[in-house]
């Protein structure tokens, strides 16, 4: 996202941060109010910046640059609910600490093949099905911790900080090579600590053992993974990237929705072709995506001014600031876990890259960060977008999905409030303070 030539009034950071509280506090002090009006509190937050912007900052391509993005964001999400809801997987094994340890380990894995979301989607099902005699919210606060989050630091694919500075110019491979430690530590802590949590659970005690599990693995609708290959490989389809694609500039950037209308059109194929009884049996909906589409437009367009004033702030006393491997990893985190950690990543890296007479924007200089004794930094921001993406239901996008399949599962999911005092900060937050120690 490019700096404004105008710099928004900091009151206009009041709407979004008003849709954050109603988002933490609404589903729990005001349930029916919340979900009556939820749509046009959103929708209508959104509109009010961006029409603050367009008839009174003058600036009408911020707002539609966002507009983009989110098109992007909503696109791929779709496009990997549809795919992944359309797979049935039963995976009928013992309910135990060692198997769910397995299963979050190998899922974390395979996060790096096919990203934060398809794999959230895909997997959040079978494992709330592998746990359904003694399913309780914190397996599905760990699985986003790392399936949703933490798991997709390995490859650009994995998560899209790491995907935006794969455009910008970072090798395909450094991620594995450079951050692996920093995965692995990271997710073997959580997993220990799930391991804990999955000992004080006993609600297996009342349940007859022979009815418990069969040992069986059952997968209907396996095409989907056709259409979910077809989904991730047209994220590659960019006209910044491939030279030629048909598309026009907003304000200095190409923009085009070859790649949005293909997801789209993956995604309605898809759901046409879809195997009925996979998705019967997932008990498939839209309305998880639903929430995610309309939530999600509020917030993209509302944290406009947030980013733009944390861009200015950050680009105006990068002169006078030391940037340190902490201050990095703690700035790109703490942003990310409020706002969206892309953007975050790509201010911060600009800030970077800045602060060493480079640009974000020249691909040879992003190269030349990699070499250099600055790439510590880069790690910084990379292990902080990513990870601290986890602190908050909307630091990132398959977050408030997989909490909403699983509320449209019968899950009691804590409150925006409660998943941060509960499990970010008492749980999550240690482990992210011992990577920097560590690390940065």
């Amino acid at each position: 996202m490019l700096l404004s030539v105008a710099i928004p009034p900091v009151w206009l950071i009041l709407p979004f941060v008003s849709l954050l509280l109603l988002i933490a506090i609404g589903p729990v002090m005001m349930p029916h109010f919340w979900h009556k009006n939820y749509v046009r509190i959103s929708i209508g937050s959104g509109i009010l910046v961006a029409a603050y912007y367009v008839f009174f900052m003058h600036e009408p391509w911020l707002p539609l640059e966002t507009l983009a993005e989110y098109i992007s964001f909503i696109s791929l999400l779709t496009v990997l609910f549809i795919a992944s809801g359309g797979v049935y997987l039963f995976v009928d094994v013992e309910s135990k600490a060692t198997t769910n340890i397995i299963f979050l380990f190998l899922a974390a894995i395979l996060t790096n093949v096919m990203g934060t979301t398809g794999a959230s989607v895909l997997l959040i099902r079978p494992f709330m099905r592998i746990n359904r005699y003694r399913l309780q919210p914190y397996h599905i606060v760990f699985f986003i911790f790392i399936v949703s989050n933490l798991g997709g630091l390995l490859t650009p694919i994995g998560d899209p900080p790491l995907f935006m500075g794969f455009l910008k110019g970072v090798p395909f491979q450094w991620t594995l090579s450079h951050l692996w430690p920093q995965w692995l530590i990271a997710n073997l802590l959580l997993l220990i600590i799930f391991y804990f949590f999955e000992k004080r659970n006993t609600a297996l005690d009342d349940v007859d053992d022979s009815a418990r599990y069969t040992n069986k693995f059952i997968i209907n609708g396996s095409q989907n993974f056709i259409w979910l290959g077809l989904g991730i490989a047209s994220v590659f389809i960019d006209p910044n990237v491939i030279d030629g694609l048909p598309c026009f500039e907003i304000h200095g950037k190409k923009v085009s929705f070859i790649r949005e209308i293909l997801q789209l059109s993956i995604a309605y194929l898809c759901y046409k072709t879809a195997n009925k009884h996979a998705m019967q049996s997932n008990e498939f909906s839209f309305e998880p995506i639903k929430e995610v589409a309309y939530l999600f437009f509020g917030i993209f367009l509302c944290m406009v001014p947030a980013l733009q004033l944390l861009e200015h702030t950050m680009q105006t006393a990068g002169a006078d600031i030391h940037l340190t491997p902490a201050l990095i990893y703690f700035g790109s985190g703490i942003f990310s876990s409020v706002l969206d950690n892309a953007p975050t990543y790509m201010n911060v890296l600009a800030v970077i890259l800045s602060s060493m007479g480079l640009s974000v924007n020249n691909v040879e200089h992003v190269r030349q960060l990699v070499h250099s004794e600055g790439v510590i930094l880069l790690a910084a921001v990379s292990v902080g977008s990513v990870f601290f993406g986890a602190m908050t239901y909307i630091g990132n996008g398959p977050n408030f999905m997989v909490k909403a399949i699983a509320e449209h599962a019968g899950v009691k999911m804590p409150s925006f409030g409660a998943y941060i005092g509960r499990y970010s900060i008492p749980i999550l937050l240690p482990v992210l303070l011992f990577i920097w120690l560590l690390f940065f």
